[in-house]
């Protein structure tokens, strides 16, 4: 698979539409209250897919880590990198008290090599190559937390993920500026 295609076979997007899940924002727990937002989570139901959501946050970390662990950053955008790292590390903290306090246990992340098996890594000669891949999933995040606002029951969880899916639309924003890719003709970027 070239760098054009995502971390696991499929993308992003199919991930969570096989699973049905999105991701939350920064601090979700700390916004509404973590203790009442996880009671209503595990009333409703979307416990499952508050699951999902962590590991595809686990796999946004394991994407920015190996983007970092690369050699091929300059340090302007290693600096980038890092800084979407800790905004996937902090929705995969607030994902994972959510859970808790529902009285879950959290999903643990994959292996790195279970996390890029797909990907060709050869294809990863330049910094280009990288912010590529990494605009690529961001969009996919992007699209995938749009798609998945109504299949919650929770109207708080739903506007924390119209949250998210907008902090990812600024990180496919940023990197794309950064690749130099114009904007897109259609109205409609995420699907």
């Amino acid at each position: 698979m070239g760098v054009n295609q995502l971390l696991i076979d499929g993308g992003r997007r199919q991930f969570l539409a096989r699973a049905g899940a999105a991701s939350l924002g920064v601090g979700a727990a700390g916004l509404l209250g973590g203790g009442a937002l996880a009671a209503t989570a595990a009333r409703s139901g979307d416990v499952g897919v508050i699951q999902t959501a962590l590991a595809l946050e686990h796999e946004g970390i394991a994407a920015y880590q190996i983007a970092g662990k690369s050699g091929l950053l300059s340090p302007a955008t290693l600096k980038l990198a890092l800084l979407f790292l800790g905004h996937h590390e902090a929705h995969r903290d607030s994902l994972a008290a959510l859970v808790g306090k529902a009285g879950g246990k959290p999903v643990e992340p994959k292996t790195d090599a279970q996390y890029i098996s797909g990907l060709d890594l050869g294809a990863l000669k330049s910094e280009g190559d990288v912010v590529a891949l990494a605009t690529k999933l961001e969009r996919g995040a992007a699209s995938a937390y749009i798609g998945q606002i109504t299949a919650l029951k929770d109207p708080a969880l739903a506007r924390l993920f119209a949250q998210i899916s907008a902090d990812e639309a600024i990180h496919w924003t940023t990197l794309n500026n950064a690749a130099g890719t114009p904007i897109p003709a259609s109205a409609y970027v995420f699907a």
